[in-house]
């Protein structure tokens, strides 16, 4: 797959960036992406939610009524779950939500959410940019010039640059990430795939896939 490599100012910069096939071009396995994603969100999860059952419930243990006699159900504890202010049953408790996904599935994840990006033709590839200094309009400058402003941009670059990042930190919808770094949900969640250019000759080391 061959893309056109385009400069900060939105002009074509007369050259190609060739993509392997193999990670750019596959059919997507859609059951793969679903647990990739899964397991992502399921990560994001604290898990620390908490109710109060019968036995951590503060309030007396004196018994309400008599036990016979009263012409109703028993009353034995004003912590019950069926009076109101009660405990409550089977509530949630803290837990943790990660589970574990073999490596091979989380690298066939985004190989498919790549694939999927390229066959809907979400991907760009930029030259190389720097910053002399952390500014934020510098950066709304280049996405404006790509035309991406007002959308949900996912930069993939070879090594994390922090004038670059810092400059984007502020922006909602853009998001940098190197290429051992990606993960299917961000992948899939963006509305454009910027490549730089320096960068698109590192999915094949870190995706072991010979050209």
């Amino acid at each position: 797959m061959e893309l056109k490599v385009y400069k900060t100012d939105g002009t074509e910069a007369g050259r190609t960036v060739t993509l392997n096939d193999n990670i750019f071009a596959v059919e997507p396995n859609e059951h793969a992406i679903w647990l990739d994603v899964k397991q992502y969100l399921a990560n994001q999860r604290q898990g620390t939610h908490c109710s109060k059952e019968k036995s951590t419930l503060s309030g007396s243990t004196k018994k309400l009524g008599s036990q016979k006699g009263g012409g109703g159900a028993r009353r034995g504890s004003i912590k019950s779950p069926l009076l109101h202010g009660g405990a409550r049953v089977f509530g949630p408790q803290p837990r943790d939500y990660s589970f574990k996904l073999n490596k091979k599935v989380k690298r066939l994840a985004r190989i498919s959410a790549l694939s999927t990006q390229a066959k809907e033709n979400n991907l760009m590839v930029l030259e190389n940019f720097d910053f002399e200094a952390p500014k934020t309009k510098d950066m709304v400058k280049i996405l404006k010039n790509i035309n991406l402003f007002d959308k949900k941009t996912l930069f993939i670059v070879d090594e994390l640059n922090k004038n670059v990042y810092l400059s984007s930190r502020n922006l909602d919808k853009v998001n940098i990430l190197t290429v051992s770094d990606l993960n299917t949900y961000q992948i899939l969640n963006a509305q454009k795939i910027v490549i730089l250019e320096q960068s698109a000759s590192k999915f094949d080391e870190h995706f072991k896939i010979n050209a």
